[in-house]
């Protein structure tokens, strides 16, 4: 399971996060951005003033084959892509894998777990987590 952190301010992340991608190429059975290939999808993440966005590539899945949870602080996309074997056919190359996935990340900033929202248009999932009032930023006045 691959926890990447959004916030690459610290040099330390970038380095755990370069080995977690190699330890990923070396046993992990696949590639960097290899996808479902690789049994993990991979993410994009990013954020707004407002809002902490995830999105993923699930082509060929839909709703009823994703699950999205929020617990504290983590993120956890699940799901089954069904292999689709055709009846009496020789394959020269087999590359889109069937099966489970499951995708943890946590969470740089506290959200508001009673407003997020997940839609799954043209293959992308797409999560919007509205952060929690105490995590926006606020502007003070000086005086």
């Amino acid at each position: 399971m691959i926890v990447r952190h959004v916030s690459n301010m610290l040099p330390i992340h970038r380095v755990r996060d370069q080995m977690e991608d190699l330890f990923n190429q070396l046993w992990g059975g696949g590639l960097p951005g290899a996808g479902l290939a690789a049994g993990v999808p991979a993410l994009n993440v990013w954020e707004d003033d407002q809002s902490l966005f995830v999105e993923t590539e699930l082509p060929g899945l839909t709703m009823t084959d994703v699950e999205v949870t929020v617990m504290g602080n983590e993120l956890t996309i699940k799901g089954e892509r069904k292999e689709q074997p055709v009846e009496g056919a020789t394959y020269h190359r087999r590359e889109r894998s069937g099966g489970t996935f499951a995708r943890t990340m946590k969470l740089p900033v506290q959200i508001d777990a009673n407003r997020v929202t997940a839609t799954l248009k043209d293959g992308v999932l797409t999560v919007t987590l509205p952060k929690a009032e105490a995590a926006k930023p606020r502007k003070i006045e000086v005086k």
